[in-house]
């Protein structure tokens, strides 16, 4: 296991979260808007839900599962902080 293995997964992780917001924020805010707003989820429809929360809850998500993978990868490779 290299430092170029390392480095290759945490791009790929990286590439995948931000293709995951750039989808919930650009795609699901912006360009399909109008058809998510069909859908009526407390009395406002889901594309203006999206646009001005959606994004926010999915990027602390993906915060939160952006740690969760990159403590296991440290872990893999031996490159983790020592716990006290």
């Amino acid at each position: 296991m290299s430092r170029s293995d390392y480095w290759k997964e945490n791009l790929r992780l990286v590439t995948i979260l931000l293709v995951i917001w750039f989808a919930v924020s650009f795609l699901f805010g912006i360009i399909l808007v109008e058809e998510l707003n069909a859908i009526r989820v407390g009395g406002v429809g889901l594309g203006f839900w999206f646009a001005q929360q959606g994004s926010i809850y999915t990027f602390l998500v993906l915060i939160f599962v952006y740690t969760k993978k990159m403590n296991a990868l440290d872990r893999k490779y031996n490159v983790h902080e020592e716990d006290d």
